[in-house]
């Protein structure tokens, strides 16, 4: 991987850190190419338990880097098409790795920066960070990243957002979903240290399903609803971890896993 971005994995926490600082960690068309590469080859780790995603340095992600944002101006409308095709791909990335994905947001979390808040898992953040669907400032707007922002935070406050294009504080990204917690800086390592611990808690296998269960549950009718969560609670009861995880419970002992 280049110095774009840097990958790592110890114990079963992978970690993917934008690695452009003097540049606000910008996405650019590479740093967008190997995101997208990294997160669906850690998406093949049977071993894996979790992925931390942040940036290098004081700031998590600026957006979009300025120098990618010009060379936009001399693409014709369907050579943007497939440009915005790949940065949705990257977002999709995020979304779809089986394995929880914890954000670590340190200062900054601007245009693409809040989409990729957006569709990770759990998203912890400094109590000074600072965050923005600025795109409609510069006379576009936040379409790719808009799936992912609408799950997290509803219509409401994306309509409210998406069109003031303001900045807000964490408290505020707190308080409409965007983030789920909030950390002095010097406690935000920790922070996202006591989340892994409790995803090292739960079962490997009944934490990558209970991702999907998260996800599909609420989109599907009533009926089709009931039959699939009950299959789910049917095959996690009976695998082998289930089993397990109910005996360590019943028997006052930890399970295997932990």
């Amino acid at each position: 991987m280049s110095e774009t971005i840097v990958v790592g994995s110890v114990d079963g926490i992978a970690n993917v850190r934008l690695n452009r600082p003097s540049l606000r960690n910008a996405l650019d068309a590479k740093a967008i190419a190997e995101v997208t590469h990294a997160f669906r080859s850690l998406s093949a780790d049977s071993a894996l338990r979790a992925v931390v995603l942040e940036g290098e340095g004081k700031m998590f992600c600026g957006g979009a880097d300025i120098n990618y944002m010009r060379a936009g101006l001399d693409l014709d409308e369907e050579a943007n098409f497939e440009d915005a095709l790949r940065l949705a791909d990257m977002f999709a990335a995020v979304d779809e790795c089986p394995v929880p994905v914890i954000v670590k947001v340190r200062r900054t979390a601007l245009g693409g920066g809040a989409g990729l808040v957006a569709a990770a898992d759990i998203a912890v953040a400094g109590d000074d960070a600072i965050f923005g669907f600025t795109e409609a400032k510069l006379g576009i707007i936040p379409a790719v990243i808009s799936p992912f922002v609408l799950r997290k935070i509803g219509q409401s406050h994306a309509r409210a957002l998406f069109m003031t294009a303001e900045r807000f504080d964490a408290a505020r990204a707190l308080r409409i979903g965007l983030v789920h917690e909030i950390a002095g800086d010097d406690r935000l390592d920790a922070a996202v240290a006591m989340k892994l611990s409790e995803l090292k808690s739960s079962g490997p296998q009944a934490a990558r399903a209970a991702k999907q269960l998260a996800k599909l549950s609420g989109t599907l009718p009533a009926g089709q609803a009931r039959l699939w969560t009950a299959r789910q609670t049917a095959e996690r009861r009976a695998a082998a971890e289930g089993q397990e995880g109910l005996r360590a419970f019943l028997e006052k002992r930890k399970p295997a896993w932990a």
